[in-house]
């Protein structure tokens, strides 16, 4: 049942009184400025008026009038019906019992005014359905006992209990993060970024012998648990869906929330930029296009809020929505002196650091994890080999299990080198300030020499967004990884960097 307490409830009024109680002064139009009073008491509106005057109470179901009110009902047009007193609504038993389960089946309430009988509330429906209800509205009485300590517990910061994320675990009743799923994020958010695609990310994930909980493959709805889940970033909410059915959900409001700090598995910084995309993906009801062709073409917006575009023949960003325009070679001069003025700047020089050594420490915890999970599949595979000498296993049963866990220890295994080829690159590159410098310079002076396809992904990889205003840019720059790791191609590069 809906709350009733909600203002702007939309309800009907019934009216059913007998030419008997009509001839002792109980009139139609007192019974209707009664429910609308009660009504506009409680906030809500009227949206019907449903006249049975002086139809008997015998049998009111098939009626033209209750027929409405039951159409209106289960198309939501109300979701409460307002009447004098049980008696006026129906006097057969049956129908009353059977008007009460179809108010209950579509969560619309029933409002008795003189036996003080409202739907909405577990005692209402007590005295409602007398003796047949009284089990259910004990249950309900106790769920709403839960859900009020529930509510406390949330507001008071204490957790409650429940699956951890992907990537944490709980221990002690705090949230910290699972050592062997974490790197697994970590190259979600890497994943999505490079391709922008849940999809590819889970195919990646799964190729790489990465798996889910109980060893499950990656799927894109996983995948956008995981990219949206705001314990990754440091924050960790609770009790903000209430369960509607084995698969359905409503979010709760904000108030109702708890909050719990924990430690970070990606940057707020990452966090939000995966999360903006995903923002505008779901904006647009659509999956992202085909790669544009010019090197900003996903990244450029107006300063009038538009989109810009540029044809694949047109020299210049275009505002459909403002006819702003701007020339394709002019952003692509702006963005290169500010990647020169980046490593320019010994602030950003000592951020840009920082950054370096926390992902190659993140990277030495994936390799790490990787050699676990390794490890852990060969004593499994060990495993399953002994039970089927020891004769506990039949050839046909040691093949279905067997078969998976060496297609999985080959993918980890193809996947080992690789991390490994990171980790040591990551390692040799801790470069000094002057260092960095040079790198600045090799790549500013080596860009209009790079690759159109090579330049995009160096845009892609470190701008969030670009506003072109009247006489003004504005470059909003994300994490930036050393120019080496963005100017050089794959095959330049040995080994691959991470």
């Amino acid at each position: 049942m809906k709350d009733s307490s909600v203002s702007g409830k939309n309800v009907g009024i019934w009216i059913r009184v007998s030419t008997e109680d009509q001839a002792k002064g109980e009139s139609p139009a007192h019974h209707l400025e009664r429910a609308k009073a009660y009504a506009a008491a409680r906030g809500w509106q009227v949206k019907e008026v449903y006249d049975l005057a002086g139809i008997s109470g015998k049998s009111v179901k098939e009626h033209p009038e209750a027929r409405r009110m039951l159409a209106d009902v289960k198309r939501g047009h109300i979701t409460g019906l307002i009447f004098s007193k049980l008696a006026r609504l129906a006097r057969n038993t049956k129908e009353l019992l059977e008007f009460s389960e179809y108010f209950r089946d579509h969560h619309a309430d029933l409002i008795s005014l003189q036996d003080a009988i409202d739907t909405s509330t577990p005692s209402g429906r007590m005295f409602y359905t007398f003796q047949a209800a009284q089990a259910q509205w004990e249950r309900e009485e106790i769920a709403d006992r839960q859900k009020a300590s529930i509510l406390v517990r949330a507001k008071l910061g204490k957790t409650i209990n429940g699956m951890a994320p992907f990537g944490y675990q709980w221990k002690d009743r705090k949230l910290i993060i699972q050592p062997d799923e974490a790197p697994t994020v970590r190259k979600a958010y890497e994943l999505f970024l490079q391709y922008r695609r849940k999809g590819t990310v889970a195919k990646l994930l799964n190729a790489a012998g990465h798996r889910a909980r109980k060893g499950a493959l990656w799927s894109d709805t996983q995948v956008r648990r995981v990219l949206a889940e705001s314990a990754m970033k440091g924050i960790y909410y609770f009790n903000r869906v209430r369960k509607n059915g084995p698969w359905k959900g409503t979010e709760k409001p904000e108030e109702e929330w708890g909050k719990v700090e924990c430690e970070a598995i990606v940057s707020p910084e990452v966090w939000n930029q995966v999360n903006l995309i995903t923002e505008e993906q779901l904006k647009q009801w659509k999956k992202p296009g085909k790669v544009p062709v010019h090197i900003f073409g996903n990244l450029t917006w107006c300063h009038c809020g538009g989109k810009m575009y540029a044809r694949s023949d047109s020299p210049k960003y275009h505002c459909r929505k403002c006819n702003h325009k701007l020339a394709t070679a002019d952003l692509e001069s702006i963005f290169r002196e500010e990647l020169h003025a980046f490593f320019g700047s010994p602030e950003k020089i000592t951020a840009h650091m920082t950054e370096a050594k926390r992902n190659a420490a993140e990277k030495e915890q994936a390799l790490a994890a990787l050699e676990r999970q390794i490890q852990k599949v060969r004593d499994d595979m060990k495993q399953t080999h002994q039970l089927y000498l020891d004769g506990h296993v039949t050839p046909q049963g040691f093949g279905q299990f067997y078969k998976p866990a060496e297609n999985r220890l080959n993918q980890l295994c193809d996947e080992l080198p690789k991390l490994e080829a990171q980790v040591a690159y990551l390692k040799v590159n801790d470069v000094s300030g002057q260092e960095v410098l040079s790198e600045a310079r090799t790549l500013y002076d080596r860009w209009p020499k790079l690759p159109p396809d090579e330049k995009r992904k160096i845009a892609e990889t470190i701008i969030e967004k670009i506003v072109i205003g009247k006489g003004e840019i504005d470059l909003t720059l994300s994490y930036m990884p050393t120019s080496e790791e963005l100017c050089k191609s794959q095959q330049q590069l040995a080994p691959a960097t991470g």
